[in-house]
């Protein structure tokens, strides 16, 4: 927005302080004026004490008076004057210091420079305040803009993936004519099933990201029960027991958006384990203000290093790469993601047995919610 220019706010502050300094000079000059006003005579009558002394004389107290007050007084309003354009300059200045330290590294962040952090020193006061929550936002702001970064490079690495092959095989059905077009039409098949799954779910993810959908009650023991059901073939199929259980747990939230968060929390906890025998918990619990669903399997032992950084987008654990199942890499990142659209939090803790316990707590859903 374009505005026409206008004087400093340290020009504004100067003025400000001369003027109150002017008018606290003025208004002490004026309460002396009353007082002599009051208390001083308009003439004062002189009387001889000795003949020698001279005669009797009626002076005008009062005239001389104005004559001698006002110069004066008028001198000391034109020191005030310029003691406060003078005083209020500099403690501008100094006042308005932090202020400018926060202008330039808004300027910083404005050119692309997130790196740049204000760290005010001195006591706390409303400045230290501003500039220690302009710190938290470029930090903030630094480490999503390395995720975007990082997960847009990744995007375009798995994107290309199938698209390099799929170019490959191609190649080879064009320029060998003896080839089998039965088992090439079933492999691009394959991997172009591969590139959609992907493509949905970078869209899912950014779906979720903008929280553009509508909010019902949910009870997450019937999500529960639905993607087990639903996942129950993939787990007979890998030799796993699903157990569900728990409370009726209501949220608020997007119903098909929580049911892709427990489908892919069941999904990963049955592909994701032991070779065989293994055992899928899924329970739902409620708590004083949060809904909780908890899904746990068994498995290999993960590390604590390795569970935190299983929810970003395309991280695998090395078991993962040579399963079958190893999916787009993208499974926790939506659970993630969904996670804090809904104003939840994410728990990922290694079981010490081995597999992983994977916690995600709603805010419960109000008594009249969606009524």
């Amino acid at each position: 927005m374009d505005r026409p220019p206008g004087p400093s706010v340290r020009v504004r502050l100067t003025l400000s302080y001369a003027g109150f300094l002017m008018l606290a000079g003025a208004l002490l000059l004026g309460a002396v004026w009353l007082f002599l006003l009051r208390y001083v005579p308009d003439r004062a009558v002189l009387i001889a004490r000795d003949d020698t002394a001279g005669t009797d004389g009626v002076f005008p107290v009062r005239y001389n008076l104005v004559h001698v007050f006002l110069p004066r007084a008028a001198a000391v309003l034109a020191f005030l004057l310029v003691f406060g354009l003078v005083g209020g300059w500099i403690l501008a200045g100094r006042m308005l210091a932090p202020l400018t330290r926060i202008t330039e590294a808004t300027r910083l962040a404005t050119n692309g420079s997130l790196a740049h952090r204000i760290r005010l020193p001195g006591r706390n006061d409303e400045f230290r305040e501003l500039a220690d929550a302009f710190d938290t936002m470029l930090a903030r702001l630094e480490a999503h803009v390395a995720e975007q970064r990082r997960f847009a490079a990744n995007a375009s690495h798995e994107l290309r993936t199938p698209l390099a092959i799929s170019k490959t095989l191609l190649d080879v059905a064009r320029t060998d004519p003896t080839c089998d077009t039965g088992e090439v039409i079933d492999r691009l098949h394959t991997v172009n099933t591969r590139a959609i799954d992907l493509t949905e779910a970078l869209l899912l993810l950014s779906r979720a990201e903008q929280r553009s959908f509508s909010r019902k009650r949910v009870d997450l023991s019937l999500l529960a029960e639905e993607a087990t059901e639903t996942l129950l073939p993939l787990a007979e199929k890998h030799g796993v027991t699903v157990e569900t259980g728990g409370d009726i747990a209501s949220t608020t939230g997007s119903p098909a958006l929580l049911l892709q968060l427990t489908t892919n929390l069941v999904h990963n906890a049955i592909v994701h384990n032991l070779p065989e025998q293994g055992t899928v918990w899924v329970r739902t619990d409620v708590r004083p203000e949060s809904a909780v669903l908890t899904v746990e399997n068994t498995g290999e032992r993960v590390t604590p290093e390795l569970a935190a950084t299983l929810t970003e987008p395309f991280r695998r654990g090395t078991e993962r790469v040579h399963t079958d199942h190893a999916g787009v890499g993208l499974g926790l990142a939506i659970v993630k993601t969904i996670t804090q659209a809904h104003d939840g939090t994410l728990t990922l803790t290694p079981r010490p047995e081995g597999g992983i316990r994977i916690t995600v707590e709603l805010p419960a859903a109000a008594p009249d919610a969606d009524r």
